[in-house]
């Protein structure tokens, strides 16, 4: 059995593998780039070697440096994770030879499915139904227009050598052909390099199915049944859940039948996912379906199959690396329940998915019902450098609806911040008519946009979270003044800083429900999966506002609803000189020190534009 691993990536999978290595009671060695010298993965395993900049290119793509950090602290065996050199049969060659165990197939076995043109091929003789397609070596403009015409347009141009969605162009029309063929061919070469295609006939109802294989040295091949991947944005899969509803047992058999068959034909070993394409017009059938690829190694969405299974993979990989056999032969698997994994990823759905990085100053989800797998912690870094992916939230459920409730029970309850999250984007897809009815193809989240809207903070979520605010501010002097007055009724209105706006709410309104977390300085708000972070009043003036030379400038443009000092007075750091209202929201601007008022130009009700200064701040000398 191994003793020592080398783990050749990071993040979540590099510590989803150090959790079972160390329950084996195997030691583990971590790899890191400047950017995660710090990391969580880094932190977690028993020792670490540093191995290069930042970039992947310069660290965790260069094999020899993930070599020589084996053999210089000892590590028996390299465990790829996936991504980064997972898949590249030269790597795993490399380690073989430097007399190291690869956790992983055969480097013949990663050569074999790496091509998708030759893949198709090996498949089609080994009995395996694949798309109708052209996969030939007579790659001319000619002869492909010729084939696309054959299989029937719509057809879809993939590069042989493609993955992540690069390469890949539907075609409606034969007009449209060479220019896509064109466009096609020089993203596969400035991706792949390899500009090579092969055609497909395109699927009208598409559900990606996929059914995860194991192999071992002795010659057995089991399958731990199928996972539906159709949620996908741009070829990239966001929700994925197992077994894949709708699928009746006779299809299950004939489909996982022709996975195992595809895995004996390249004798594979370890864990491998056999992708299949379905057209589900009408409904999940074994000859509507069709062989897309392989992929050589451990899936993203693995925990599905093992919540579904009670199988750890990653045990079995190792197990099967140290050359036993399969822990439990086929009639020993069996599904129990329903899985489902959502990717929580770092980025900003409402600003077209840009990645968004930084320190998370706020990370916490509740794991009641929750497996999180992550590579970060509260206070770490989304570094810009790598897959902005922050965790993946995987459920089970006893059936699939009580494992879409319990994943809207933890997105409407993580809090994330600074940081922007895609949560509200999953939560509405879960949340759909289509979702919960099963109502599934790879197009769905292309046909809805407005799941990536902005979530807008509402006035209901701002007089719950004024409700913590109330006890703390009472007694207080100046605007937060809240609670009991002589001679009048109770104070109710709170004022916060929502960033640099000041937010107002009413707390003699009833509670609405809206999940709040109260640390006794910022109360945080989940709405609808957005995180968003109020802080008491004035805490926290417009840092934008006021430049170095205690110049007052107009953060965005806006109205003057309040000027509180005049030309001439002595003002305090923080003391609040007036307030912008912008966007439905007032924003205080503070004064940046000590000092005098001088060269007031803002007066009440007066339009001010963005970056106007308003007034200047002298020192005091």
């Amino acid at each position: 059995m191994i003793t020592k691993l080398l783990i050749a990536n990071r993040g979540e999978i590099a510590c989803r593998i150090i959790r079972t290595a160390r329950a084996m009671g195997v030691a583990t060695v971590a790899v890191y780039s400047d950017a995660d010298a710090k990391a969580l993965h880094v932190r977690s395993a028993d020792e670490a070697v540093h191995i290069g900049p930042s970039p992947a290119a310069e660290s965790y793509l260069v094999g020899d440096k993930i070599i020589a950090a084996a053999k210089e602290t000892g590590a028996e065996a390299v465990h790829p994770g996936y991504g980064f050199l997972s898949e590249n049969a030269a790597f795993a060659q490399a380690v073989i030879d430097a007399g190291l165990i690869w956790v992983g197939p055969k480097p013949s076995s990663i050569e074999a499915m790496g091509l998708k043109d030759a893949a198709k091929k090996l498949m089609r003789e080994a009995g395996v139904p694949v798309t109708p397609g052209y996969e030939g070596e007579d790659q001319s403009v000619e002869r492909l227009s010729k084939e696309a015409e054959a299989i029937g347009y719509p057809v879809l141009i993939k590069a042989v050598a493609g993955g992540g969605g690069k390469g890949m162009r539907k075609v409606d029309a034969p007009a449209d052909f060479a220019a896509a063929l064109e466009s096609c061919r020089r993203e596969a070469k400035a991706s792949f390099g390899n500009d090579e295609v092969l055609l497909e006939k395109w699927i009208t109802s598409p559900r990606h199915i996929e059914v995860q294989v194991f192999g071992d040295a002795h010659g057995n091949v089991v399958h731990l049944f199928e996972r539906d991947c159709s949620l996908q944005r741009r070829h990239q899969k966001v929700i994925e859940e197992a077994p894949a509803p709708g699928m009746d047992e006779s299809t299950r058999e004939a489909i996982c039948a022709a996975a195992v068959r595809a895995a004996k034909a390249v004798d594979y070993e370890g864990a491998g996912t056999i992708e299949f394409i379905a057209d589900a017009s009408e409904g999940l059938r074994a000859d509507r379906t069709f062989f897309m690829e392989m992929n050589t190694r451990l899936q993203v969405e693995h925990p599905v199959t093992e919540e579904i299974t009670g199988v750890d993979l990653v045990e079995w990989q190792l197990r099967v690396a140290s050359g036993e056999p399969l822990p439990l032969a086929q009639d020993e698997l069996s599904i129990n329940g329903h899985a489902i994994e959502a990717r929580l990823y770092a980025e900003d759905p409402a600003k077209g998915f840009l990645p968004s990085t930084g320190r998370l100053e706020m990370f916490s989800i509740d794991d009641g019902y929750t497996r999180i797998e992550t590579g970060v912690e509260q206070d770490d870094e989304i570094s810009p450098f790598y897959d902005p992916m922050i965790a993946k939230l995987v459920v089970h459920g006893e059936d699939r609806e009580a494992a879409i409730w319990r994943l809207e029970d933890c997105i409407e309850e993580l809090l994330v911040h600074p940081v922007k999250t895609n949560a509200p984007f999953l939560l509405r897809a879960l949340t759909s008519d289509e979702f919960e009815s099963a109502a599934l193809d790879t197009g769905l989240i292309a046909r809805n946009p407005e799941w990536s809207e902005a979530v807008e903070l509402s006035q209901a979520a701002l007089d719950q979270a004024a409700i913590p605010f109330l006890a703390r501010n009472a007694g207080q002097r100046g605007p937060a003044l809240t609670g009991f007055r002589l001679n009048a009724a109770p104070q109710m209105e709170v004022a916060m800083m929502l960033g640099d706006a000041v937010a107002k709410g009413d707390a003699s309104r009833p509670f609405d429900g809206v999940l709040q977390f109260d640390d006794g300085e910022t109360v945080w708000v989940n709405l609808l999966g957005e995180t968003f972070a109020l802080a008491p009043f004035a805490s926290r003036g417009s840092g934008a506002a006021s430049a170095a030379d205690g110049a007052i400038i107009a953060p965005m443009p806006g109205k003057v609803i309040a000027v509180d000092v005049a030309d001439g007075d002595s003002v305090t750091a923080g003391q609040r000189l007036m307030v912008l209202e912008a966007m439905k929201m007032e924003h205080a601007l503070t004064a940046p020190f000590d000092g005098t008022v001088t060269a007031l130009e803002a007066s009440v009700g007066g339009q001010v534009q963005v970056e106007a200064v308003l007034c200047v701040v002298e020192p005091e000398a």
